[in-house]
């Protein structure tokens, strides 16, 4: 299950680095990067927009099912994309495989919630978490292997055989379990649709609409407000509905899966928005090329992958804040160490001890949070609270990515007024001038603040868990 899971979220960032050889190859004709943005946009719209309903069919049809039709759905997306001849064709591509992956997502954490019991969910979520983890930051070191190599077309190609093993290994070994009759809440697909659809679309496109107008009298603004009205009218209906609400809403009186949906709504805002900082310096002001500035992310990437299972089985005997609270402290403090690294005179090689200290609180965060969200799950209710919970660290992901860039922005205009208000902001490519890269670097600096106070709000969140049932039983 978490071979499929491991393209989906490194799908998510790969792209990032293959933008320009994309553009340069698609789209040469014009001047801004507005149109292959949506290469990156149009993939998350149709990955968040269905994650509810989607959980709801997992639970209908059964995860396995939903999980082979999404994974093959993907894969051929992916050799899609990669034989896409124009710029629009890759668009559409890639919205077919994020629908794909909305279609996987939810099942790999209900497939784990309904095989393995309360007790001994832990270890098979920490191993969830380490993809979760990991994956994030595979992404631009394998975009920048694949591009500088073989082309910007193998960054899809590559999927390929990749699905086709996961594709095989999920036919084999992941079992058929039981399905559940549910009605579906046709009422409640349309309004979450919608809400997510204006929400999501707001927030990701607000830089590039410099959040004002987006056609006609609509702004980025209303087209957000208009999202959270929506949102207002959905929670009521799906309060109010006699038939099975898309939400069922009795799943927050679960205080640990509330809280779990508030943390991992600032893990993906912290995770999504370190990196744009981290990588413009790394590149801009101490002359990294995309490859190198992503592999100072291996220490945290290795960290992760190691720690995480252990993580995962102490999980089963200890108080889930017992992991989660160092978990997150540790991401911050890597964060704070990280700013006061962030000069042109620091020696490349101590970002790495930050980055392996980001790997150390990544293991304990990821799965600890996901096992949490869903120990208490019902077996009919596993795909909605699935769905919730991939909904809401999507959610979280958009916001830290729309964030991040609005206040980097306003962190170059305060230290490099003029190079800020330039075309283009003057950051093009290549090495900076030593008087721009100082203060450049500066405002970088400032930027990672940001995701270090949005996981401060986590850690204040995880403290008010509950001791889980089944440790308590044993005490």
């Amino acid at each position: 299950m978490v071979i499929g899971f491991f393209m989906i979220l490194v799908d998510t960032t790969i792209v990032s680095v293959a933008n320009p050889a994309i553009k340069a190859a698609l789209d040469p004709g014009t001047p801004n990067l507005d149109n292959v943005v949506w290469v990156t946009s149009a993939y998350l719209l149709a990955y968040a927009v269905p994650l509810l309903i989607t959980g709801r069919l997992g639970d209908r049809f059964g995860p396995r099912s939903m999980y082979l039709a999404g994974l093959a759905l993907f894969t051929l997306a992916s050799l899609g994309c990669g034989l896409s001849t124009s710029l629009t064709m890759l668009i559409v591509m890639r919205a077919v495989q994020g629908l794909g992956a909305a279609l996987m997502t939810p099942q790999t954490m209900a497939v784990i919630t309904r095989t393995f019991p309360a007790n001994q969910r832990g270890a098979a979520m920490g191993l969830w978490g380490a993809t979760s983890g990991v994956a994030m930051l595979v992404g631009p070191l394998a975009g920048g292997l694949l591009v500088d190599g073989f082309g910007w077309e193998w960054i899809f190609f590559v999927n390929l055989p990749v699905g086709v093993i996961g594709f095989v290994l999920a036919w084999i070994f992941v079992p058929k379990l039981e399905t559940h009759m549910h009605r579906f809440d046709i009422v409640g697909v349309v309004l979450s649709a919608v809400t997510l659809f204006l929400i999501v679309f707001g927030l990701q496109e607000g830089e590039a609409y410099n959040w004002g107008v987006i056609w006609g009298p609509i702004t980025v603004w209303s087209l957000i407000a208009a999202g959270v009205l929506v949102m207002g009218l959905f929670i009521l209906q799906q309060a109010k509905t006699r038939s099975e609400p898309l939400v069922p809403l009795s799943l927050f009186k679960d205080r640990n899966f509330s809280v779990a949906n508030l943390g991992i709504t600032t893990v993906g805002f912290t995770v999504t928005s370190m990196t744009l900082p981290l990588m413009f310096f790394y590149q801009l002001a101490r002359g990294l090329t995309p490859t190198e500035a992503a592999m100072l992310l291996i220490p945290m990437a290795v960290a992760a992958g190691v720690l995480s299972p252990f993580a995962g089985k102490l999980l089963d005997r200890i108080d889930p804040r017992l992991m989660l609270v160092p978990g997150l402290s540790f991401v911050i403090i890597s964060l704070l160490w990280y700013m006061s690294l962030m000069n042109t005179d620091t020696p490349i090689w101590a970002f790495l001890l930050p980055s392996a200290l980001m790997g150390v609180g990544n293991a304990g965060m990821w799965g600890p949070l996901a096992t949490t969200a869903t120990r208490n799950l019902d077996p009919r209710q596993a795909g909605a609270g699935s769905g919730i919970y991939n909904t809401t660290r999507t959610i979280g992901s958009v916001l830290g990515s729309a964030a991040i860039a609005a206040f980097m922005q306003s962190r170059l205009e305060a230290n490099l007024p003029e190079a800020a208000m330039a075309s283009g902001g003057g950051f093009e490519g290549g090495t900076l001038p030593e008087m721009i890269a100082a203060p450049f670097a500066t405002a970088m600096l400032q930027t990672m603040l940001l995701p270090a106070l949005a996981l401060t709000l986590g850690v204040i969140a995880v403290l008010f868990m509950r001791r889980p049932a089944h440790l308590a039983t044993r005490s």
